[in-house]
């Protein structure tokens, strides 16, 4: 018999999307991103931070992980009921990652380049990235969503005391958002 089993903890929406490695790949990417998120009913708040997260991520990817005649990947996994998105951009150039979480957030004032990475950690609950097989690697950030009531994300209630956000990396070398005390 034939039975359909759903599974527990499994996104409830997901997108994927395969996009040409150029400027106009990554800028369908965004559009594509806010066109989905907007089609489930995320926040406003949760599709703006989406939409410059995929406009980095996609950015980096067709100015660094570009192979000719390779295309990147986009996938977007929505889970409203753990309060989370799940966004990763695929390429081909597994031998380039991404540089550590130091040279992430040191960015010099007076450059026109390198902010990439430095807005998707201020935007982001953590980012990593992984192996792709055979040859690529992926770049997954993750985003909760304020708004849903189980995820009040460095937010009280009624209490004067501002919480700043600091970046830690655990072992495996993803950077998550922690709140470091008040002031």
């Amino acid at each position: 018999m034939n039975h359909a089993t759903s599974q527990v903890g499994a996104s409830v929406g997901t997108f994927t999307q395969l996009l040409s490695s150029t400027r106009r790949g990554a800028r369908l990417a965004r559009l594509l991103a806010v066109t989905e998120l907007r089609s489930r009913g995320a926040s406003h708040d949760l599709t703006e931070r989406a939409e410059l997260v995929v406009a980095g991520l996609a950015a980096n990817t067709v100015l660094h992980g570009r192979v000719p005649g390779r295309c990147f990947r986009l996938t977007l996994g929505l889970d409203p009921a753990a309060g989370r998105l799940r966004i990763e951009v695929s390429d081909a150039r597994g031998d380039l990652r991404p540089p550590s979480l130091l040279a992430a957030t040191d960015v010099d004032p007076l450059s026109t380049t390198g902010r990439g990475l430095a807005l998707v950690t201020a935007l982001t609950d953590r980012w990593d990235c992984v192996p792709y097989p055979p040859s690529g690697k992926t770049v997954r950030a993750d985003l909760s969503d304020a708004t849903w009531p189980d995820r009040r994300r460095l937010r009280v209630a009624g209490s004067a005391e501002r919480a700043s956000v600091g970046l830690r990396a655990d072992a495996g070398g993803a950077f998550e958002a922690v709140a470091e005390g008040g002031g």
